[in-house]
């Protein structure tokens, strides 16, 4: 990730400037202190300061973080897809805790299908610090949040952020923080059900469209999307639980509720990716506004996202569902097959009685009859091979490997043709340039049709390569302006 000029960098600071805040941060040597551009503190000498593109190269460089501007919550900018698609998908396992037990950094390599040297090279050049550095420094300011916002005590943030011990976590507070992690705990909080976070973006961000697009989707029993709420179930490693999402000024607030504090890490980083918080929407409403039809779609709604998934594997499934071609009957099916095959849970674990049902793991859609499903017998059968493959190897449908050995892996089995594959890797992989080209309402829409009527899916992509690399942004747009266009 290469920093503006400093000279930029300092006129950021000095204005506060929101737009920079997550793209860089800002070390003060006369204090030892990192900040975020937008940190109220005064100032300093332009001599004292020195900039960083992420927080991790800030902390390896001898900083510690500010405790006022809280870099723990600002946009990770460093998850952005600016910088190459394998940092991406590194960081997508970074988040899910892969570099947080013994695995090193030649086990992240190995799963990206790159060698480890090339790995610290694009980690060195997109982010200024190496991969265990980046995983430490999440491990930390999440800590830190924790500390601040949470009511969990200091045995179970330990484990939480992903240190081995409280041992560890105590050294590593102290040698940052220069105190012990109890000092920075809040003296009077409010009572908790779960865990509640805030979790930081870059303004502007759309949530009536997110919100409207997650509830078009919803899976009964598995899903509520209220107008300031958004709740679902949740199953990691055998534990159900939920988690619940409501916007608030200049960050999304979560509650999760999930007995094992272990997972809390790797949930915030699924809920980031479920509701995009790292894009900077700017930047790419900038890029994408030079098409003359797309600029008045950017105009109306210039915080819009890209939503992403909470699993690869129910991903697959509502994909195959999409191609019922109506949004509303797949969304049936999908809550059809919640039916006969998901898992009860109750309201004590949810925390509310409409969230009642776990969406089912691949095994049980392995084993189940599923022939009177109201849909043709061929999808009735790409799902049974989906299920017979995700069992068959567990990472099929991970961030593993190359972006096209993902894409090999998943046109590979039967009833996953272009539109399905695309449309998964836009959502489960979170590929910011992923394009579903022969899809309807895409094709249909007034922005691209023009006079000759509907365009093939062929002239389509040759339309869409100046979207590039932000083709999937281009693509919400047109389904939220179609989606608006039919309710209207």
């Amino acid at each position: 990730m290469t920093l503006p000029p400093h000279d930029v960098c300092y006129r950021a600071l000095c204005i506060r400037d929101a737009a920079f805040d997550g793209r860089l941060f800002v070390g003060v040597t006369s204090t030892g202190i990192y900040c975020r551009p937008i940190c109220p503190a005064r100032t300093p000498k332009r001599e004292n300061l020195r900039f960083y593109p992420s927080a991790a190269a800030a902390q390896e460089a001898g900083f510690r973080p500010c405790l006022r501007c809280r870099p723990e919550i600002s946009p990770d900018a460093a998850a952005w897809r600016v910088t190459s698609n394998t940092v991406s998908r590194a960081l997508a396992l970074i988040g899910e805790g892969l570099l947080d037990g013994d695995s090193g950094v030649q086990a992240l390599a190995d799963r990206l299908g790159v060698g480890e040297r090339q790995l610290r090279r694009l980690f060195d050049q997109h982010l200024g610090a190496p991969p265990i550095a980046v995983a430490q420094t999440r491990r930390i300011l999440f800590a830190k949040q924790l500390i601040q916002e949470t009511q969990l005590s200091m045995t179970e943030i330990a484990s939480a952020s992903g240190f081995g011990s409280v041992r560890r976590f105590n050294d590593a507070f102290a040698k940052l923080y220069r105190k012990p992690p109890r000092e920075l705990r809040r003296k009077h909080m409010a009572p908790q059900s779960g865990v509640t976070l805030k979790l930081g973006y870059r303004a502007p961000y759309d949530w009536d469209a997110i919100a409207g697009f997650l509830a078009a989707r919803a899976i009964d029993g598995v899903e509520i999307v209220e107008r300031e709420r958004y709740a679902r179930t949740i199953e990691i490693g055998g534990h159900a639980g939920s988690v619940e999402v409501r916007p608030g000024a200049g960050h999304l607030k979560a509650t999760i509720r999930f007995p094992d504090v272990s997972k809390l890490l790797g949930i915030v980083a699924r809920l980031r990716r479920l509701f995009d918080l790292d894009a900077d929407v700017l930047a790419i409403g900038a890029h994408l506004s030079s098409d003359t039809g797309l600029a008045p779609l950017v105009l109306k709604r210039p915080g819009l996202r890209t939503p992403g998934a909470w699993d690869g594997f129910e991903s697959a499934c509502r994909a195959v569902f999409g191609q019922q071609v109506t949004v509303s009957a797949g969304r049936r099916l999908a809550s059809e097959l919640v039916r006969r095959v998901g898992r009860t849970v109750d309201a004590q674990t949810t925390g509310d009685a409409r969230l009642h049902r776990i969406f089912p793991t691949p095994s049980r859609v392995r084993s189940a009859e599923l022939s009177s499903m109201p849909m043709p017998r061929q999808r009735i059968a790409a799902l049974k091979a989906l299920a017979e493959a995700a069992c068959a190897d567990p990472r099929l449908l991970d961030p593993t490997g190359t972006y096209e050995e993902a894409m090999l892996r998943l046109t590979a089995l039967p009833g996953f043709g272009p539109w399905t594959a695309q449309y998964w890797a836009l959502r489960a992989l979170r590929d910011g340039d992923a394009f579903p080209a022969a899809d309807v309402a895409l094709l249909r829409h007034p922005a691209v049709a023009g006079q000759g009527g509907r365009p093939t899916p062929k002239a389509l992509l040759a339309r869409a390569e100046a979207w590039r690399p932000w083709r999937a942004y281009a693509a919400q747009h047109l389904w939220t302006s179609d989606a608006e266009a039919a309710h209207g």
